[in-house]
């Protein structure tokens, strides 16, 4: 039986990455960092595992993967997109919003693009 280990997301500056990322969801590295990997898990509980790994690829404008990062209802993604933002994430001029978005999307240090989701939205 397979289980989801860990989400890989490429970087081309391991530390500011590792720094917003760790800032971002609260995780810490499993063990220490090297110079081109990191293993980042939660620093409460349980949750999924997000590897950094240096990368000479560019970023992807429309990444077939990326991160959804949950948010409880429309205040708590307002909030959470503008911490974001303050840590260092960018807003994407996404062209292919739907008139009733419950996602906002964002880009990381690294360029990576990522989705913050109002949960609560249309319920």
């Amino acid at each position: 039986m397979l289980r989801m280990g860990s989400v890989v997301m490429g970087v081309a500056d391991m530390e500011r990455a590792a720094a917003f990322w760790k800032a971002a969801l609260e995780y810490v590295p499993r063990e220490e960092m090297s110079d081109d990997w990191v293993v980042l898990v939660p620093a409460r509980g349980a949750g999924p595992q997000l590897s950094l790994g240096l990368s000479e690829t560019p970023v992807q404008d429309r990444p077939r993967v990326h991160l959804d990062l949950y948010a409880g209802d429309a205040a708590d993604q307002a909030a959470e997109v503008e911490r974001l933002v303050a840590l260092g994430a960018t807003r994407v001029d996404w062209d292919a919003y739907p008139d009733d978005a419950d996602f906002v999307v964002l880009a990381d240090t690294e360029g990576n693009r990522f989705c913050v989701i109002d949960t609560g939205h249309g319920g």
